[in-house]
């Protein structure tokens, strides 16, 4: 069996860099033709060009919800219809509770969580009249486990998993797949960037002794949103190692 997602077209948020390009990248290469998003416009078209001709670059503020409904509106009519919504955008704001500013904390839900609404909200509606669709959000272990520093995060992430759920049962009757995955340690700048000892502290916690890589991800999105997933919906799929085990 493979992943044939020929014909299908995806919107990835996120994806001009990390693990969003690459969930784009491996989407792509099993057949769909993919929308980047990204805030940065050229950004965003640059990376689509690099994916295939059949690709579109969209700028989008995802914590902006009239921005997300032009968003979606504007893919639906490029493409003529949203196949698999992947809400991967997402932003970091750490600090210690005790010292987590107002702004801070609401930053991080527009961003993580409300994007995710609202672009649920709007591609439900073509998804409905068609009685299919796939929506995996990009969540996070630190939404399942919490971690010292990103209360705001862990909050945002973990509202995002019930928002699944929610949202699957909703959707369940129009044949509407909708499931998140959970990230843990992956190889990015940041993690780059640690010190070896570092590195080998997080690596120390893993069952495979070793940090994830973007396409390990991508992989379980590609899977997701193909017909191989056709009776999941409602599932969080912890893509960490071991890690949390």
């Amino acid at each position: 069996m493979q992943i044939d997602l020929a014909g299908k077209n995806a919107l990835v948020t996120g994806s001009t860099r990390g693990i969003g390009k690459a969930i784009a990248q491996g989407l792509v290469q099993c057949g769909a033709r993919v929308a980047v998003v990204g805030r940065d416009l050229q950004k965003a078209e640059e990376g689509a060009k690099a994916l295939g001709e059949n690709c579109r670059g969209f700028a989008c503020d995802v914590s902006d919800t009239a921005q997300v409904a032009r968003l979606i509106a504007d893919v639906e009519a490029a493409f003529g219809s949203i196949d698999i919504l992947v809400n991967n955008a997402g932003i970091t704001k750490d600090n210690l509770v005790m010292r987590l500013k107002d702004e801070d904390w609401d930053a991080v839900q527009n961003a993580n969580l409300r994007g995710a609404f609202a672009a649920i909200r709007a591609v439900s509606r073509g998804m409905m009249k068609r009685r299919s669709g796939r929506i995996i959000n990009v969540a996070s272990i630190i939404g399942l486990i919490g971690n010292k520093g990103q209360a705001n995060y862990a909050a945002s992430k973990a509202g995002l998993i019930a928002l699944t759920k929610s949202v699957a049962k909703e959707l369940g009757s129009r044949n509407i797949l909708v499931n998140a995955v959970a990230p843990g340690f992956i190889e990015t700048e940041m993690t780059a960037a640690l010190p070896k000892e570092a590195r080998d502290a997080l690596s120390g916690q893993i069952a495979l002794e070793r940090l994830g890589t973007a396409k390990d991800v991508a992989g379980t999105v590609a899977f997701l949103a193909s017909d191989l997933a056709s009776y999941i919906t409602g599932q969080v799929f912890v893509v960490d190692g071991g890690m949390v085990m």
